[in-house]
């Protein structure tokens, strides 16, 4: 189960989310309790593929190395189109929420898989609609899951790097 409580930075660049991510797994967190989404990689030139050998999954592309990354390092790996968003890469506990989300069908308020995935987890609808606006603009949100203090630490952290925005949600 994700914890309810997490902290939300939004990225203009997947560089700058993984920096985040680095500086996070510096400072002593989890990767495990790390969550990103984006779909910044569809203005890619050239064919993207992905494939799924046992556990591990592979991206071609130009940000290959971004999503194969984190995808070693986070907690579960999904890619899924949304209406409304197009495709979308999920990698970490919020995997878990968004397939909850679509198993169940769950409709809260108008809100998309992802929408309710993220407001399964505690985040209020005006924030996802924000955050939906971030990611059809191909941003990146990296969501830091845990109890209120490691959600605030991470909060200090993002905010003093390159992050757009850092809010924090407490259940």
């Amino acid at each position: 189960m994700v914890q309810e409580n997490s902290c939300v930075a939004v990225y203009d660049n997947h560089l700058q989310a993984e920096e985040a991510v680095h500086l996070l797994q510096k400072n002593g967190f989890d990767v495990k309790s790390l969550s990103i989404v984006g779909k910044g990689y569809q203005r890619e030139e050239h064919p993207i593929g992905f494939y799924n050998t046992g556990n591990r999954i592979k991206f071609w592309g130009a940000q290959g190395a971004f999503w194969g990354g984190l995808w070693e390092l986070l907690l579960g790996a999904a890619f899924f189109w949304v209406p409304g968003l197009g495709t979308v890469v999920i990698a970490g506990p919020l995997v878990s929420a968004f397939v909850a989300a679509l198993e169940g069908a769950t409709v809260v308020g108008g809100l998309n898989a992802l929408g309710v995935a993220l407001y399964s987890i505690g985040i209020p609808k005006d924030s996802i609609i924000r955050y939906e606006i971030a990611i059809k603009s191909d941003r990146y949100l990296l969501i830091v899951h845990g109890d209120q203090s490691e959600v605030e630490r991470a909060h200090d952290l993002l905010a003093a790097g390159d992050a757009r925005d850092v809010t924090i949600h407490l259940s």
